[in-house]
């Protein structure tokens, strides 16, 4: 690795330790399957890092620092650990180390289900984008499920007139084929009873959460404060502050890749920076 000044999104020693091993598994099965068997020339820590960059500055790959590797080399990396679930293993597999470090089960047995709509910038195409004409915003919608820590547990980006009942059955299905002992599940008075009944089928108790009534303004709701944390996480990441992304696919990875730095950082004890301040 060339010698240069680190950014603060870089990753240390510690938390390359715990992504590298499925980097360099991943980089050699593709060599295996190469008739020439010729080594790659990028630095996949580096590589991993100008995705972090990009993930937690905002800026457009083309923009990437000259002492990163080519912005080019770098998307071609993002698309392909995209495309094979190489930022979805990496979160499962970290979501269990944080969960047995916190003292709990490696597998949740409960979750919390959330969307969350937000504007798109004017290069995503007008078919991947819609309107909640509930919230008044022209975007898309991400829907997430955290375990009962917060930590991600599945995500999908959609356009964002579609309902929360769709992108919840979408979600129920997503989770309990990943973590086959989910039990039971939160969610807010967006999901009605085609969510519920869709849960029951697959052994979820869905249960919905209601504000309380008579309060007005912010209060913590129960369980659901849970998951809009994590929604909040996931905007001190300035990529995902807007939708800038082309397709909704890159959306989701972005949401895995904020998502698994907040592990790492979890697993190793390090702080998790904020925008305020000096680091």
């Amino acid at each position: 690795m060339n010698p240069r000044k680190p950014y603060p999104s870089d990753l240390s020693d510690a938390r390359w330790e715990l992504i590298a091993p499925t980097l360099h598994a991943w980089r050699q099965a593709r060599l295996d399957r190469r008739p020439t068997g010729q080594p790659a020339q990028a630095e996949l820590r580096e590589v991993f890092n100008a995705i972090l960059y990009v993930n937690r500055t905002g800026i457009a790959w083309k923009y990437l620092p000259h002492d990163f590797p080519p912005h080019g080399t770098v998307y071609f990396y993002f698309a392909a650990w995209r495309d094979e679930g190489i930022f979805a293993r990496l979160n499962y597999d970290l979501t269990g180390l944080a969960r047995v470090k916190a003292g709990r089960t490696l597998e949740p047995t409960a979750c919390i289900l959330d969307t969350q709509s937000v504007k798109t910038s004017t290069n995503v195409p007008l078919t991947s984008q819609g309107t909640d004409a509930g919230k008044k915003i022209v975007g898309r919608k991400r829907g997430i499920v955290t375990d009962t820590l917060g930590l991600l547990l599945a995500v999908t980006v959609t356009a964002a007139h579609l309902s929360d009942n769709a992108i919840g059955i979408r979600l129920l299905d997503q989770t309990k084929n990943t973590y086959q002992a989910i039990s039971k599940t939160w969610v807010d008075t967006g999901f009605k009873n085609t969510a519920i009944e869709h849960g029951a089928t697959l052994g979820i108790d869905v249960e919905v959460v209601p504000r309380k009534t008579g309060i007005r303004g912010f209060h913590v709701v129960k369980r659901r404060w849970v998951v809009e944390r994590s929604l909040g996480w996931i905007m001190l990441r300035r990529r995902l502050a807007r939708d800038y992304e082309t397709l909704p696919a890159n959306s989701e990875a972005m949401i895995h890749i904020a998502m698994i730095d907040n592990l790492a950082r979890r697993i190793t004890g390090e702080a998790t920076l904020t925008w305020r301040g000096t680091y």
